[in-house]
């Protein structure tokens, strides 16, 4: 599969590309500078919000705007004027950010937080139900990344990047309630980061510090390997008219200027063109 640089970039930290199938275009955060991106592949338009604070994961509202999750809380972005406010606050410590996140099928908003240095067990999962309340999740945890989920509702993906590990968790549907877990995959070779799931149930997820997107089958197993043309993969997100492009987000955190000079890409945009669709992301349902 071709790699394409859709968008040159340096992002520090590039995170949670979305596709916003009303616009047509794909949001990512450079979560260190505080910006939010799009880009429409369309037409090659694209620009950028500072926010106030920094921000990393995000989910689409009926009334068009972004919900955001931040250091700061949750928030609210509306897309037109740029407006931005704090809506909703776990109870964080203040050195924590958020990292990643997503919506499940029935429009629940799911994010994880963590503190910058890895610090062990900072970070927790919450979810954000359609009434705005908010529930801890799982606890403790120290990098939480890969937050997507089945085709059916009824199994969840969270990664713990420090140990390179990916879980499946068992998810009633009807309330979000999480179940039993098992090891889904364990990574040699880098660290499992951002994730989306296609059609067929196959999870896609970029191997953060091993130039790589691995697509695994539902048992776990590894169906392909993607090698990408930067160390730091982030994330990923399926998107155009028919799902089949995957947007990858990248990062030069903490990545040499002599390393940087063999990836001179490194924090870009990229996508593939793939034979299976995603699944359409459901917006948040508050």
């Amino acid at each position: 599969m071709a790699v394409t640089c859709c968008v040159r970039a340096e992002a520090t930290l590039g995170e949670g590309p979305l596709w916003d199938p009303v616009r047509e275009r794909i949001y990512w955060f450079d979560i260190q500078n505080k910006s939010l991106f799009w880009w429409r592949p369309g037409n090659g338009e694209g620009g950028h919000w500072t926010l106030p604070v920094r921000a990393s994961a995000a989910a689409l509202r009926a009334d068009g705007s972004l919900l955001l999750a931040t250091e700061g809380g949750i928030g609210v972005l509306d897309v037109e004027t740029g407006g931005f406010e704090i809506r909703a606050i776990a109870e964080e410590p203040v050195e924590n950010r958020s990292n990643d996140g997503g919506t499940d099928p029935s429009g629940r908003f799911w994010w994880g937080t963590m503190r910058d240095g890895a610090v062990p067990d900072a970070g927790s999962v919450y979810r954000l139900d359609p009434d705005w309340t908010i529930r801890r999740v799982i606890e403790p945890i120290t990098i939480p990344n890969a937050l997507a989920f089945s085709p059916h509702g009824r199994t969840a993906y969270v990664a713990e990047s420090d140990r390179a590990l990916i879980w499946a968790y068992d998810v009633d549907p009807a309330t979000g309630d999480l179940g039993g877990r098992r090891l889904f995959a364990e990574v040699a070779d880098g660290s499992p980061d951002g994730a989306a799931v296609d059609a067929e149930g196959y999870l896609w997820n970029a191997h953060w510090g091993a130039w790589r997107v691995v697509r695994y089958a539902p048992d776990g197993t590894i169906d392909r390997t993607i090698d990408m043309p930067v160390e730091q993969p982030s994330s990923c997100a399926f998107g155009g008219a028919d799902l089949k492009t995957l947007f990858i987000t990248s990062a030069r955190e903490d990545l040499s200027d002599e390393a940087l000079k063999g990836q001179p890409l490194a924090g870009s945009l990229f996508s593939i063109e793939v034979e299976v669709p995603g699944l359409p992301v459901a917006p948040f349902a508050g």
